[in-house]
């Protein structure tokens, strides 16, 4: 029994995972959808059955309302709309799955920049009977900005529009339109569902024969999702210096933190960045073991064969391919602060482990989101606002373009007086 047991929870642990997000426009059923997904794949207990079942009952709705499964807070729960971030966990014998589902609302636009920030898809759901609007738009154009490979356009409510195919193909012409303006978008797939009454979510639909394609569940089974570490250019961010100052380990002086891109071995001839100076991997040691090499995303510690000052923020990589270090910095952001951007303004930047003082030097553009033309009358940016800036930063700066590397090609600007998060940005 107890063998069967690990075997099981060995091939759990070993299946695949999707990491995916939902976005769309208020009531356009994306927790709808996640309950469904989560209801029809039998991945919710009972007892939550119940409950959602007893709550739907005092609501005085006519369903089960399955969006309680994913909107926590009392607030969603009173107004009917998605306000945080909802992380939601479940399995097939496919593959596993972690959902982000965010918010609709234009001024929560900043939420779905933080649950895209590790997707690797992305929903997109269309109320059929109003087709593509503008926070379709603003949620494909961050989708591709966070350089989220691959699209699913769930056309939502198909139950309202008669299960009708011109109006399904007039949606899909819609969005092919706008996205064929987009640059890193490589696959985009058009489902017809009903969330609410589960056509084509796990189940085929019966009443749309005309559709061929696969169901939303198997769509996200079956998608080839090639992983998203780097593992030609070697980083490691140090994220902390260990001494344990002891006698066994009197001598110990590792550097520990999480692989960001890359291989690392035992001899391996290695760059201190911002430093420059080189040294060569002595070990490399986790959970108390030494490891024959590290990889994107492992945390590890590493040592090395000469005494060197390293601290937190500094950059271990290999001189073959080593990473930009500079001082100017080119971005897309995405501004998350009711208080405007001050055009000469100094926030605080963290970038991996670093933090450093930065100026904004320049800003360049907004983007229209409905056109995604460059906006170069009015550069004050405002809440949910997407642009290009130029900053000058205090230290030197070890970093990637986002398009090489998530982790090292992108940071956050901090309000040095409130520490509120003011902006999310993606390097060029």
């Amino acid at each position: 029994m107890s063998e069967q047991k690990t075997s099981t929870e060995k091939g759990y642990l070993d299946m695949d995972l999707l990491r995916f997000t939902t976005a769309g426009s208020v009531d356009d059923g994306k927790s709808t959808l996640i309950g469904r997904l989560l209801y029809d794949s039998k991945a919710i207990f009972e007892d939550q059955l119940e409950a959602i079942e007893k709550t739907s009952t005092q609501r005085g709705d006519e369903n089960v309302n399955l969006a309680l499964l994913t909107d926590g807070l009392r607030a969603e729960r009173e107004q009917g709309i998605t306000i945080d971030v909802a992380y939601r966990y479940f399995a097939t014998p496919r593959r596993k799955f972690i959902i982000a589902d965010t918010p609709g609302h234009i001024q929560y636009t900043r939420n779905m920049v933080t649950g895209a920030s590790t997707a690797n898809l992305a929903i997109v759901l269309v109320d059929a009977r109003k087709g593509v609007i503008e926070q379709t738009c603003r949620h494909s154009f961050i989708a591709n900005l966070l350089r989220i490979q691959h699209v699913v356009i769930a056309v939502n409510k198909m139950d309202l529009v008669d299960w009708s195919e011109e109006r399904f193909l007039e949606i899909k012409e819609e969005f092919r339109k706008f996205a064929s303006r987009l640059d890193n978008i490589v696959e985009v797939s058009f489902i017809p569902i009903s969330a609410l009454q589960g056509d084509n979510v796990v189940d085929k639909s019966e009443k749309m024969p005309w559709y061929q394609g696969p169901t939303l569940l198997y769509h996200l089974e079956s998608v080839y999702v090639r992983p998203d570490e780097n593992h030609v250019s070697a980083r490691f961010p140090v994220q902390w210096v260990i001494r344990p100052h002891s006698d066994e380990f009197h001598d110990f002086r590792g550097y520990a933190g999480r692989v960001a891109g890359g291989v690392f071995k035992p001899g391996d001839e290695v760059l201190v960045q911002p430093s420059g100076f080189s040294a060569k991997i002595k070990a490399i040691h986790t959970m108390g073991c030494e490891m024959k090499e590290a990889f994107a995303p492992l945390s590890a510690s590493i040592t090395l064969d000469r005494e060197i000052d390293i601290s937190r923020g500094d950059m271990i990589v290999k001189p073959n391919n080593p990473p930009q270090v500079g001082q100017d910095i080119e971005a897309m952001i995405c501004w998350f602060s009711e208080k405007p951007l001050n055009g000469r303004g100094k926030y605080l930047l963290r970038h991996s482990t670093k933090d450093t003082k930065a100026m904004i030097r320049d800003v360049k553009y907004k983007v229209d989101i409905n056109t995604l033309h460059k906006i170069e009358d009015d550069l004050e940016f405002r809440l949910n606002d997407i642009g290009r800036i130029s900053l000058r930063v205090a230290a030197p700066l070890s970093f990637d373009s986002y398009k090489v590397n998530r982790t090292t090609g992108s940071f956050i600007l901090v309000d040095p007086f409130t520490n509120e998060t003011v902006a999310a940005a993606m390097i060029i």
